[in-house]
C-alpha cells in the first residue's frame, strides 16, 4: 500500500499518523511545507520520499507533488488529517484518480449550512440554519427563528469564531465583529448537553467508535476563565441505550454524506428536543482525543486508523476497560505563569490514575481562554469507573491553581 500523506511535520501529533502507517507496512510519501531536514529522524526514516511545497492547501502545488509520487510508484491513497488540508486533498484525489473521500463529501463536511441542509433532507435531526451573505439575511433568519442564535464561520473547526447572541443588540455587535466575511453560518441555538462521537469508518461502515462528553459545553468553556473544562470519553457504550442512539445517528450521518473510508469527528447535543446533530468533520478529532481513546482501550488508535486504510479492516477491538478524560487548567490572569499550587496534593491522591500532565514553566507567557483545552496547563487521567473519573477530574480542577499576571 503506497500512501501520500499531507504535512508529516505540523502540527506535533502528525508524526503519530506517519509512524502508524509505517508500522502497518505502508510505503509513505510525505508532502509538506517544511524543509526535509527539519523532520525528526524517526519520521524521516519512516518516509520513502518527501516533496516540499510552499503551501499544502494550494491545489496546483499539491497536484504537482502527487503526480511526482505517481511517477515513482502506484499511489493507493492520499491522506490529510488536518481540517484545513482536507479540501485540497479531496480535489487532488479527484484530479489524479486516487480513491478516497470525495470533493462533495469534504465540502459538505466543511460548509456547515450545506451540511445541515443535506442531513435535513436525509431525515437527520439538526438545528434550523442558513448561510447568510448579507446582514439583512441574518436579521430575517433571526425574525423567523427567534433567539438565541449561533453565528459561526461557514468552514472551520472547534469554537473559533463562534458567537451566541440572545437579542438584537448582541446580534448587531456580532455582525460587526464578523465584518467583511463573505458568508457566515447562522443557526438556531440548541439547548442541551454537548458531546462528540468519533469514528474510524470503512466504506461508510463504522468499524471503531467512541462517545465523549464535554463539561461544560464548548461555548461556555471557551468564554469563561474560571472554569476548568473537561472532556471525558465513556466506557459505557454497551450499557446505555442513549449511546446506541448516538451511534445510530452518527452512522446515518456518515452514510448520508458518503464520507467513505476516513476518521470522523461529529458533535451532538442532547436536550429537551432530544438528540440533535451539530456538525461533522472527515478527519480525526483534535486536542489529543485519540490519545485518550488509546489509554481507555489499551489500543493504539493511530495504528487502527492506519490498519483500516492499508488493509481494509481493524486490527484490534475496542474493549473499553477505562473511561479517560482531560481537564484544562487556566491561569487566573494574563501575562506570564507566576506559579502553581495544589499539584502535589492531587498527585498524592490520584497519581496512579494520571496518564500525563503539562504545567508550563514559571515565566512562560500565558495563552488566552479561547486558545483551547491544551493551551496552558492540563492533566489527563483514566479510571475503570466513569463517575469516579469525573470526581477525580473535578478534584483536580478544585485543587490545582495556576497563577498568572
Amino acid at each position: 500500500m503506497n500512501i501520500v500523506f499531507v504535512e508529516p511535520h505540523f502540527p506535533t501529533n502528525q508524526r503519530r499518523f506517519v509512524l502508524a502507517l509505517a508500522g502497518v507496512g505502508a510505503r509513505i510519501i510525505g508532502v509538506g511545507e517544511s524543509e526535509e531536514w527539519l523532520l525528526d529522524d524517526e519520521v524521516r526514516g519512516a518516509l520513502a520520499g518527501y516533496y516540499r511545497v510552499d503551501n499544502v492547501t494550494d491545489v496546483a502545488q499539491l497536484t504537482e507533488a502527487v503526480r511526482w509520487a505517481q511517477s515513482q510508484m502506484w499511489v493507493d491513497r492520499l491522506e490529510a488529517t488536518v481540517e484545513a488540508h482536507t479540501m485540497a486533498a479531496a480535489q487532488v484525489r479527484e484530479a489524479t484518480g486516487i480513491p478516497g473521500t470525495s470533493v462533495r463529501a469534504t465540502w459538505l463536511c466543511r460548509d456547515k449550512p450545506s451540511m445541515k441542509d443535506a442531513l435535513r433532507q436525509a431525515g437527520v435531526p439538526t438545528a434550523a440554519s442558513t448561510a447568510a451573505h448579507t446582514a439583512e439575511q441574518v436579521w430575517a433568519f433571526a425574525r423567523h427563528t427567534g433567539y438565541p442564535l449561533i453565528l459561526k464561520p461557514r468552514a472551520g473547526a472547534g469554537a473559533a469564531g463562534t458567537m451566541r447572541v440572545d437579542n438584537d443588540t448582541e446580534l448587531a455587535a456580532a455582525l460587526s465583529a464578523h465584518g467583511a466575511a463573505e458568508s457566515i453560518a447562522v443557526e438556531e441555538f440548541v439547548e442541551g448537553h454537548e458531546g462528540f462521537y468519533d469514528t474510524i469508518c470503512q466504506d461508510n461502515q463504522v468499524v471503531h467508535d467512541w462517545v465523549t462528553h464535554y463539561y461544560p459545553n464548548v461555548l461556555e468553556a471557551m468564554r469563561t476563565r474560571w472554569i476548568s473544562p473537561q472532556f471525558v470519553t465513556t466506557n459505557r457504550l454497551a450499557d446505555n441505550a442513549f449511546y446506541g442512539e448516538v451511534a445510530e445517528l452518527g452512522g446515518r450521518v456518515i452514510e448520508a454524506l458518503d464520507i467513505g473510508t476516513s476518521a470522523t469527528h461529529m458533535e451532538w447535543f442532547y436536550g429537551p428536543k432530544g438528540l440533535r446533530f451539530s456538525e461533522i468533520g472527515a478527519r480525526p478529532p483534535g486536542v489529543g482525543a485519540w490519545d485518550l481513546y488509546c489509554a481507555a482501550n489499551d489500543v493504539d488508535v493511530y495504528r487502527e486508523w492506519a490498519h483500516v486504510l492499508a488493509h481494509g479492516r481493524p486490527e484490534h477491538p475496542m474493549t473499553r476497560p477505562y473511561a479517560a478524560g482531560l481537564i484544562a487548567l487556566r491561569p487566573d490572569g494574563d501575562g506570564r505563569i507566576t506559579g502553581y499550587s495544589g499539584i502535589e496534593d492531587v498527585f498524592a491522591r490520584h497519581g496512579n490514575w494520571v496518564l500525563d500532565s503539562h504545567f508550563p514553566p514559571v515565566g512562560q507567557p500565558t495563552q488566552g481562554v479561547e486558545a483551547g483545552y491544551m493551551a496552558n496547563a492540563w492533566v489527563r487521567m483514566r479510571h475503570p469507573d466513569f463517575d469516579h473519573l469525573r470526581g477525580m477530574l473535578d478534584d483536580v480542577g478544585a485543587t490545582v491553581h495556576v497563577y498568572g499576571g
